[in-house]
């Protein structure tokens, strides 16, 4: 058996066989970027020439070359100058596709970039662009970037939910630390981590990490061994793993350069990267991380985004919710509205409105259903299977329409657009030190939790997911829970 700590790296010049090669998904799925990529760009750019100029074409006129250069080759050097651009910035590197919004971030950052080298073309080298080609070659290029690379992203994210498509992850830790982090990777599949086994401290005897399926290949001393026979190609190595700074480095050299890859994580989690700030001192990498303020100019855009939103979608559904209203009034006994005590923001209590979708003296039956089914004494959004939801009810619910009212609740300043779900008094009143942050900003109409499975998941979880957002707000962020909550409300699988 290959000894990690006490024998020097193992690699094929040093005598030892390496581990068969898998076919590295990675290039793949790159080349068919590539590929994709091209072909938009081509139908964006040179799409966009044709439209201008028909199939007839027209020349660019420069100063040092007569009659000029046909917008055909202009399109070919767009094109070629936006794939550098694409490759430059990363836009296929493994760490950004599949989640989070890096990928198009740098998409982005490629067109500008193409739009900066057009400008200084246009300056330097004295020739005049045709604006509309200009105007429309990029929008379109740019749209058919993002909308392949997001089809693309939808097929990745169901190869992941298989197992394919992902790098191959061998933990290193403590079995307890090992077990939190294989549940949460193995919760979102989407970051294209697919755990093959996990290596222990040496004494330790387990066949699988708590509270997981994840098989437990050996000890720390025998990782090498392990990372070969399941051909893993990412080694995690979680907080509470034993390993010395030398060992560290031992492990780093035996690992295959440029196929297999050595990924830390800190014991402290659920903080996101803007927050999180590397500097190496004295070959130390230390991590700064920045503690959570919610004042100056982010509560003022938070603020400003709120209000725009609110008043615009106000706007925009205000005849679908008069055709619902009339529904409600029409069908069951009550008033439209229903105003509820909820707790917001530092513990200030407000009302909060509602399209009445239960039976006039619901708050009434509330306590015994609680009781009946023994949760009276936890927080929790809702009653399973509850009996007060009246037929129209059930539909408003179910799309979330009944909750649409909330947008005056925000441009009161009660709500945000998103944030935690607001409780009432009774469920604050069972509230830890933990789950007590929920207060530190504004409740939401929508909430990380509710597009991370919504209705599905349990308190714990709940808590989880609305405290990352707490501790980590952004204005992007909150854009993208905004986009999710719509795909999950088409979806219908729970009420917000």
């Amino acid at each position: 058996m290959t000894r990690l700590l006490l024998d020097p790296p193992l690699h094929a010049s040093d005598g030892g066989v390496p581990a068969p090669r898998r076919r590295d998904w990675r290039h793949s799925y790159a080349l068919r970027l590539v590929v994709t990529d091209l072909l938009v760009l081509i139908w964006g750019v040179a799409g966009s020439a044709v439209a201008n100029f028909g199939f007839a074409g027209e020349t660019l006129s420069m100063p040092f070359a007569n009659p000029g250069i046909d917008y055909f080759w202009v399109s070919a050097l767009v094109v070629a100058s936006w794939m550098a651009m694409l490759w430059a910035v990363g836009s296929r590197r493994p760490r950004v596709i599949g989640t989070g919004t890096a990928e198009f971030k740098a998409i982005l950052q490629s067109a500008v970039s193409v739009l900066v080298l057009i400008t200084l073309a246009t300056f330097l080298l004295q020739v005049e662009f045709s604006r509309a080609f200009v105007l429309t070659a990029l929008p379109a290029g740019l749209l058919g970037l993002v909308v392949s690379r997001f089809l693309w992203r939808q097929w990745l994210q169901a190869e992941r939910k298989l197992g394919r498509y992902s790098a191959r992850v061998v933990l290193v830790g403590s079995p307890a630390s090992a077990s939190q982090i294989a549940k949460d990777l193995a919760s979102n599949t989407d970051a294209g981590y697919h755990l093959v086994g996990a290596v222990v401290p040496s004494g330790v005897t387990l066949s699988v990490l708590p509270d997981t399926t994840v098989p437990v290949l050996g000890s720390i001393d025998t990782l090498l061994d392990a990372v070969a026979e399941s051909q893993a190609d990412t080694v995690i190595v979680v907080g509470g793993h034993n390993l010395t700074p030398a060992e560290m480095r031992r492990l780093s050299w035996s690992l295959e350069p440029g196929r297999q890859h050595l990924v830390m994580t800190p014991s402290l989690t659920d903080v996101a990267g803007p927050r999180i700030h590397a500097r190496p001192v004295a070959g130390l990498p230390l991590i700064h991380v920045e503690t959570p303020r919610y004042e100056g100019t982010d509560r003022f855009l938070k603020r400003g985004f709120d209000v725009l939103g609110s008043g615009l979608l106000l706007l925009a559904l205000a005849i679908p919710l008069l055709v619902v209203s009339l529904v409600i009034v029409s069908t069951s006994k009550g008033g439209l509205f229903f105003a509820h005590k909820r707790i917001g923001k530092n513990g200030r209590p407000f009302k909060m409105l509602k399209l009445r979708s239960m039976v006039a003296d619901a708050d009434s039956q509330l306590a015994a259903l609680l009781a009946s089914q023994g949760t009276s004494e936890k927080p929790l959004f809702k009653v399973e299977n509850d009996p007060r939801i009246t037929r129209v009810g059930a539909f408003i619910r179910r799309y979330s329409i009944d909750e649409i009212p909330q947008l005056i609740n925000v441009l009161r300043g009660d709500m945000s657009l998103v944030g935690p779900r607001p409780q009432v008094e009774k469920e604050v009143a069972l509230y830890d030190n933990a789950a007590s942050r929920r207060l530190f900003v504004k409740p939401g109409m929508t909430g990380l939790w509710q597009v991370s499975g919504r209705s599905n998941l349990n308190w714990e979880e709940s808590v989880r997911l609305d405290l990352y957002y707490v501790e980590n707000w952004s204005l992007v962020a909150d854009i993208a829970i905004l986009a999710r909550t719509v795909r999950a409300v088409l979806a219908s699988d729970g009420a917000v």
